[in-house]
């Protein structure tokens, strides 16, 4: 393979943002281990008016902010690195970009989703009304956990992240990512130990309806916002599903569940849901680039 540097023309490109995404991640890759290469990004994004002046802003409190903590000691740093695999690095900033995915209000809102069904079920004798409620319930959480992974109201280091040609649809599904796995075991977890509910679908049906809601988020977000887009849908999947089932009164209870089965059990109600899984997933392939846009996001 022959080694290349990234020539001035390139650099200028990179710096206006006119290189494709894939060529985009090799500049960025290459510049991590060429300090020529490095230098010449640097000089040709402080040579845009656009960028320069904010990049000085930001240099000067990164370096007052450094000056006021104080300078870390050579030798334990130089120990801790060397204590330090690569594989570790990777591991931390993986979880670094992954972290404003799992926040605590997301992430208390589904222990007290996947406990207070078991609870229910086991201490109340709630027994085989609790299973509907969890499958109608189930699907929603997911992207509510994205709606607070990406975004200026979600991460304090948005701007900068966003600005990088790993920060737009490549970052956000690294946190949507970590969301699901989070989600999709307790979720089925909690539904499989709960008893039995006579005509409703097992606990692993609510996983075809949270996929297509979480892509539907974010090709909805691509448009308005992750934010606007994961709330949009978590409302008109509440508004259609969740309320009629929690409103309804204990003797209409059974038909109000009754009704939302129809959206999980059977082949057909599931291939839906794969097909539109599908479709917001194509369209999200679409508007990869949309995601490229800060103000939009």
């Amino acid at each position: 393979m022959s080694h290349w540097h990234v020539s001035e023309e390139l650099a200028g490109r990179y710096a206006a943002g006119s290189v494709p995404e894939t060529d985009a991640w090799s500049v960025e890759k290459h510049v991590e281990a060429c300090g020529g290469c490095a230098a010449r990004i640097s000089a040709a994004v402080r040579a845009r008016p656009e960028t320069g002046a904010a990049l000085d802003v930001v240099r000067a409190g990164v370096l007052a902010a450094v000056a006021a903590e104080g300078a870390p000691v050579r030798g334990r740093a130089r120990s801790a690195r060397r204590r330090s695999p690569g594989a570790v690095t990777r591991a931390g900033r993986l979880l670094w970009a992954a972290g404003p995915a799992l926040r605590a209000p997301w992430l208390l809102a589904l222990v007290l989703v996947a406990v207070g069904a078991l609870a229910l079920a086991y201490g109340a004798g709630a027994g085989e009304a609790v299973r509907p409620l969890l499958l109608v319930v189930a699907p929603v959480l997911p992207p509510a956990g994205v709606a607070l992974s990406y975004g200026r109201h979600a991460d304090p280091m948005h701007e900068i992240t966003a600005a990088t040609p790993s920060g737009g649809l490549r970052l956000l599904l690294t946190r949507t990512a970590a969301v699901l796995a989070v989600s999709i075991p307790a979720l089925t977890l909690a539904g499989a130990a709960l008893p039995p509910s006579a005509g409703w679908p097992g606990a692993a049906a609510w996983l075809l309806p949270g996929l297509a809601m979480t892509l539907a988020a974010l090709a909805l977000g691509s448009y308005v916002g992750c934010r606007t887009g994961a709330t949009s849908i978590a409302v008109a999947w509440a508004a259609v599903v969740v309320l009629p089932v929690l409103a309804a009164s204990p003797p209409a209870t059974a038909g109000a569940a009754a009704e939302a089965a129809r959206y999980f059990a059977g082949p057909a109600a599931q291939a839906g849901w794969a097909a539109g899984a599908l479709v917001c997933a194509a369209l999200l392939a679409v508007r990869r680039r949309s995601f490229d846009h800060l103000e939009k996001l």
